[in-house]
């Protein structure tokens, strides 16, 4: 077996979760072993890798991802970052990272105070991280985003740093869809383990069943490069 196909990438599921089964299926289809964590497992049960996957986590009582940050299995996703190993953060993952202080700013209604889902055009703008380096820079991907809390706000000398240093990930491309700071769509920290972004690579990774790419209908796979990146990632590390 490969050291690819050996990886195993650990996908949390709190209550509330919607995307979890999806984000295994982008895991297994990318060649990787997807194994299954709970908010209240006390340890990562020796994966290399964790996606935080989207949905309700909690209600979003408080607000989206806060109470997501006190779950168990957190203490040891944040230990695990700080020892750099990858992590995802989709839609509410990207909240509960934001929840967490892996990364910076934070996440609030979106601007015109509605749920949105559409399909997204993003451009990649940081390939150096874990989770993007099967991308090119200023690629155009097309990838679907579902969201009421999508708006991504920090103030200004963070959004310089995040500028300054490269970090930024994703931008929003055509139309910024919920408000966020500088059109940004996700965002990577220092050390390029951590990635959050609000729409759904998850759902855009098997023909026939991914979002229309202008030239295929239904078989756009541009969310694949997610999981193959950081299997990537994993084996040259």
């Amino acid at each position: 077996m490969s050291p690819i196909a050996s990886a195993r990438i650990g996908v949390i599921t709190f209550p509330g979760t919607l995307d979890d089964r999806d984000a295994a299926r982008a895991v297994r289809l990318a060649g990787a072993e997807a194994v299954s964590l709970w908010h209240a497992d006390a340890d990562l049960h020796g994966v290399d890798a964790v996606v935080l996957p989207g949905g309700f986590s909690y209600g979003d009582y408080l607000r989206a991802g806060a109470i997501s940050r006190f779950a168990p299995v957190m203490e040891k996703v944040v230990d695990a970052a700080a020892g750099g190993m990858p992590v995802l953060g989709i839609c509410n993952g990207f909240q509960v990272l934001t929840e967490a202080h892996l990364l910076p700013g934070s996440m609030i209604k979106n601007d015109h105070r509605s749920f949105i889902c559409r399909e997204q055009t993003l451009v990649v703008e940081n390939t150096a991280t874990a989770w993007t380096g099967d991308y090119t820079q200023g690629q155009e991907i097309i990838i679907p985003l579902k969201n009421q809390d999508g708006q991504y706000v920090a103030d200004e000398r963070t959004l310089d740093e995040l500028e300054g240093e490269g970090r930024v990930a994703f931008r929003y491309q055509g139309w910024n869809p919920n408000g966020s700071r500088r059109n940004i769509a996700g965002i990577t920290n220092e050390r390029g383990n951590v990635v959050g972004l609000m729409p759904h690579p998850e759902h855009a990774v098997e023909a026939g069943f991914g979002v229309d790419n202008g030239t295929d209908l239904r078989g756009g796979i541009d969310g694949l490069g997610f999981f193959t990146s950081v299997l990537s990632s994993l084996v040259n590390a």
